[in-house]
């Protein structure tokens, strides 16, 4: 099979580009596929194709930009010229720009695939059902937020034209089934990035990183986090250092920047900037808590698959799909009051003063994390590509003529 991927790639810094990192460099190893061919954003440095395994070929054609008008034409014509047998869409509603039309008008690929009768699957990685608009950065206007809601369930009736909608959780299959009378949406879990080689649990440096990773500004804010610490550091002498891995989210540049401005009398306080995907693993590695200082949530958490890889201790906030991953994968934590300061250092003080919980923590997590290797993720969507391309017409056709071609031979 011929795949295209839609989707961002490192080093783009737009949303999702790690998972699509390890989503190709699984699938390039399946015997089932015989070319991947990204169409991706367009960034100033060489995509990073530098995986230590073989697999198969690998082409890249950078044809869309975040917030581009012309992004459906490029992205169409490019999807002509390569002529795929399948596309996969690697998506969030914000995906191709955090401008109206430019997002709205990225979101109807998948309609264009449908059309042209080329078989697809949508990986959806949030609905907007489940993001609280005014904590995700969208707007706190009441009659603005009934207008998102009436644009967000547009465009995702657009998305469900796809020939199979995959989410991550499935609290969103029945809510997106029910609400939208639809039987093409299917849970395919978000899977975890690496399944490493079980970790020395009892081997933490000190003084112990308090490391928080992502996007921030939004619903993830880092100075109650850094507060907490603070708060910690008044009442023991535990030997704490706090780590701001990532970048702002881009509804609110120079976020990071004011928090260095701000706290920059904190000890021990530093910021990474962009994690590049070889840096990571030391990231979490030399971690001795992953912190989760969010407000809400808008999907399942890469990070905390992350975490439970490395075997790591968490805090999480007791707040939607986080608590959900608790329940449905068996991901462990120390909970706080997402509003509470007092809460969260507590929490991150629980972990740090008793090793046999942190270890307990990180045993549960790396669990739950093998559980989904990404290996077994790829080989779902190859199913999920197997069941749709039995049905098209076109497809089986072609195929046909191949075999009879083949059999002259």
């Amino acid at each position: 099979m011929k795949l295209a991927i839609v989707t961002a790639y490192p080093p783009s810094k737009v949303t999702l580009n790690e998972y699509a990192y390890h989503l190709v460099k699984h699938f390039r190893q399946k015997t089932a596929i015989s070319e991947l061919i990204l169409l991706t954003d367009t960034t100033s440095e060489a995509k990073d194709l530098n995986f230590k395994t073989s697999g198969c070929k690998i082409t890249v054609k950078e044809c869309w930009t975040f917030n581009s008008y012309t992004n459906l034409y490029k992205v169409t014509k490019a999807i002509n010229a390569v002529k795929p047998d399948a596309v996969l869409f690697n998506l969030q509603f914000m995906k191709f720009g955090d401008k109206k039309i430019a997002a709205a008008l990225g979101l109807m690929l998948p309609l264009v695939c449908k059309l042209k009768k080329i078989p697809n699957i949508v990986l959806l990685h949030n609905i907007m059902e489940e993001v609280d608009l005014g904590n995700a950065g969208f707007t706190t206007n009441k009659i603005m937020q009934k207008l998102y809601g009436f644009i967000g369930s547009t465009l995702t009736r657009l998305l469900l034209q796809a020939d199979t909608v995959a989410v991550t959780m499935q609290k969103y299959v029945d809510i997106l089934s029910k609400k939208y009378k639809v039987n093409n949406v299917k849970l395919i879990p978000h899977g975890t990035f690496e399944v490493l080689e079980e970790p020395a649990y009892n081997t933490v440096q000190k003084p112990f990183k308090i490391m928080t990773f992502g996007k921030f500004g939004t619903y993830k804010k880092v100075e109650r986090m850094i507060d907490a610490v603070e708060m910690i550091r008044e009442l023991s002498d535990i030997p704490m250092e706090i780590i701001i891995a990532g970048t702002d989210n881009p509804n609110t540049p120079g976020y990071l920047e004011g928090v260095k401005t701000s706290y920059k009398h904190v000890k021990g306080l530093s910021f990474t900037g962009y994690v590049a995907e070889a840096d990571v693993p030391k990231l979490f590695q030399d971690s001795a808590v992953v912190v989760f200082p969010y407000t809400s949530t808008t999907g399942s958490s890469g990070v905390l698959h992350q975490a439970g890889s490395y075997g790591k201790a968490v805090v999480m906030p007791d707040l939607g799909d986080l608590a959900l991953l608790v329940q449905d994968e068996g991901y462990k934590g120390e909970f706080f009051e997402p509003s509470s300061t007092s809460s969260l250092a507590v929490a991150i003080q629980k972990i740090l003063e008793d090793d046999a919980y942190r270890v307990t923590l990180e045993k549960a997590n790396y669990k739950a994390a093998t559980a989904y290797p990404m290996s077994k993720i790829a080989e779902l969507y190859l199913i999920a590509f197997d069941c749709i391309l039995s049905k098209h017409e076109n497809y089986k056709l072609s195929s046909t003529k191949e075999v009879i071609s083949e059999s002259r031979v």
